[in-house]
């Protein structure tokens, strides 16, 4: 659970915000994008060869999405080559854990970035500065102070160690009529996949299971994805 202090609360970056209809629109456009693709294979790339290699094997199989995390040195790199050879590609940064990193996947440029919790200082500068930003929850208050702060898409996260489907569709379930949008992350695999995207509230799933691009299991992902498709 997350406790801010008042005082805590008032030291969060402040400025100009850009307006929130700029705001709205940018995020929306992610999510149709994420919703379109409805799957985003999660990768932890050790060299910018390695993870630019699958990102070309992701577009050929049909999965054109992919979140690039922040764990490893290569990451910035891939990213930015990875959207140099694919412009078709949804890109996004994963693991954005402080105001550096989201500046950092700004500057390679991703289209969005993840974290896989709420820090309120990172949603206030990507507001600020306009860009698409998902923090993770994985309970009621985490998800009422994601909504205060003005987010709309929310990384659930680990989703499986956190009580799967069933778990994402009660924590759904008293936000629904404010149009908040998912993408659980974590445990997710072939054979439980198409459960958490037949939930509503799901925009996409991050699918860590990726991660090795191998040709077979991306082909077999796109076909989740098709079936899925809403």
């Amino acid at each position: 659970m997350l406790i801010f202090t008042a005082a805590a609360l008032a030291r969060l970056p402040r400025g100009k915000l850009s307006e929130p209809k700029e705001r709205t629109n940018g995020i929306m456009d992610i999510i149709a994008k994420l919703a379109a693709v409805r799957i985003v294979p999660v990768l932890v790339a050790e060299s910018v060869e390695a993870g630019v290699a699958v990102c070309d094997r992701l577009c050929e199989g049909g999965l054109p999405a992919a979140e690039i995390t922040f764990r490893t040195a290569a990451a910035e790199e891939v990213i930015r080559e990875a959207s140099r050879r694919h412009p078709e590609m949804t890109i996004g940064a994963g693991t954005v854990l402080n105001t550096a990193d989201l500046h950092r996947a700004i500057d390679a440029g991703a289209s969005f970035a993840v974290a896989p919790g709420c820090n309120p200082k990172v949603v206030a500068e990507a507001q600020r500065i306009g860009f698409p930003f998902v923090p993770g929850i994985c309970t009621p208050s985490e998800i009422e102070m994601a909504l205060d702060l003005g987010v709309k898409l929310l990384k659930f996260f680990p989703a499986e160690a956190s009580g799967g489907v069933a778990m994402l569709k009660s924590l759904a379930a008293p936000y629904r009529h404010l149009g908040i949008r998912f993408m659980p992350t974590g445990g997710i695999k072939p054979a439980n996949a198409e459960a958490y995207l037949a939930v509503p509230e799901v925009a996409a799933i991050g699918g860590t299971w990726l991660n090795a691009g191998d040709p077979e299991t991306i082909r077999e992902a796109a076909e989740i994805a098709k079936r899925c498709s809403k």
